[in-house]
């Protein structure tokens, strides 16, 4: 098991972290009885079905199917969550009370247990054969620390809905207790999730998926590389011939720890892209706990990233509208298609254009061109190597 020992100089800044912290993330938390569900029309709403993957315990209280305890197997089950008319893009709006109103807030259609990984499968690929061969996506996500079981599936919805992505969704959910005092405990949950997530990638990969995209979240980026680091290299590069892209978000790791999974793993048949944001409140928490040592979400560095073959996108200018700076790639989820495209369209994702010049343009205007101009307007970066930047202006 992992262990930490919070060095006497950071015990200061620490604790003024969590206070700011946890006055920020005030008020009520679904922590049981989130999926309450709710049955009533709505016009203009729109359900996604959402294939879920769980280390977390079952939870025999009604409607939470899972709570933040290590089960000692891995459990799948399925939720269909509601996204209301009203809703605003980058925004996941809670219900009050349950079981919520479908015309304003986030509300669960349907929800319950897959029996076992062969039911799930099955699921899985009747899922992907609604879609033409050559378009049967899956997009994984994997969640942060201090994350509730309904939080990780809420944003995770919220997500999928923003990109409007063609895709068949999955959700892992490790044991994250989703307390901010907690954060040893999701470290250890993290740690110990690592086969299961190694399962589910043996998963997909057999699956009738013609491609993945990972998505992963502050210490599930953790999660993700130490998986990639432990599967067999035969496995590994028989899964990447199946990956798309994969998006690093607020990446919760030691900068160090990162450099030598990168070393570990070599340059990936596609950069991965990492969403950095130097204003991340909770990850100055986890650097202050980790000794000082800078954390990949909040380096300071980007051009060091980009050089290791990333492609960066800076949002620390971006304005999320959320207190802690540290899930601003939600408010990206309605802009990755055209931002997707652009990728595209430029060569970046092709891991040999990255290894030399590369012009993204003199603005971000001019690198997605026609693609996305509601993209113009948000002030974030684009980098890769060798170091030539594609940089929005400020909202209006």
């Amino acid at each position: 098991m992992l262990s930490i020992s919070v060095p006497a100089p950071a015990r200061l800044a620490l604790s003024v972290l969590l206070v700011a912290l946890l006055v920020s993330a005030c008020g009520s938390r679904p922590t049981t009885g989130a999926l309450a569900i709710n049955t009533e029309p709505a016009a203009g709403a729109q359900d996604h079905d959402i294939l879920i993957v769980t280390t977390r315990e079952k939870d025999p209280t009604p409607n939470t199917f899972f709570n933040g305890e290590r089960s000692p197997t891995i459990n799948y089950a399925e939720a269909t969550i509601s996204v209301p008319p009203t809703h605003k893009a980058g925004a996941v709006e809670w219900p009050r009370e349950l079981p919520g109103n479908p015309k304003t807030d986030f509300v669960a259609r349907k929800a319950g247990y897959i029996e076992d990984e062969q039911a799930f499968l099955r699921q899985l690929n009747q899922q992907l054969s609604e879609f033409p061969k050559g378009k049967r996506d899956v997009m994984l996500f994997i969640h942060g620390y201090n994350t509730l079981f309904a939080e990780g599936l809420y944003r995770f919805t919220q997500f999928v809905h923003d990109s409007q992505a063609p895709v068949v969704p999955v959700l892992f959910t490790w044991a994250s207790r989703g307390q901010l005092q907690g954060y040893v405990y999701d470290l250890n949950s993290a740690a110990l999730a690592r086969d299961s997530l190694e399962q589910t990638f043996r998963l997909l990969a057999k699956s009738k998926a013609d491609s993945i995209s990972i998505l992963a979240h502050s210490m599930g980026n953790y999660l993700l590389l130490e998986t990639a680091r432990q599967m067999p290299l035969a496995e590994r590069r028989q899964f990447d011939r199946k990956v798309g892209s994969v998006v690093l978000a607020a990446p919760d790791i030691d900068i160090d720890l990162f450099k030598s999974s990168l070393r570990k793993l070599g340059k990936p048949p596609k950069p991965y892209i990492i969403v950095v944001s130097r204003d991340d409140k909770a990850l100055r928490l986890s650097r202050a706990i980790a000794g000082g040592v800078e954390r990949v979400g909040a380096y300071s560095d980007d051009e060091e990233l980009a050089e290791l073959g990333a492609i960066v996108f800076d949002v620390t200018e971006l304005d999320a509208g959320e207190t802690s700076s540290h899930s601003k790639f939600a408010a990206l989820a309605e802009y990755s298609p055209g931002l997707r495209d652009a990728l595209l369209k430029s060569g970046l994702t092709d891991q040999n254009s990255v290894t030399g010049p590369k012009t993204l343009g003199d603005d971000l205007g001019s690198f997605v061109g026609n693609t996305t101009q509601a993209a113009v307007t948000l002030p974030i970066k684009i980098i890769a190597a060798p170091f030539t930047l594609a940089t929005g202006g400020s909202r209006q």
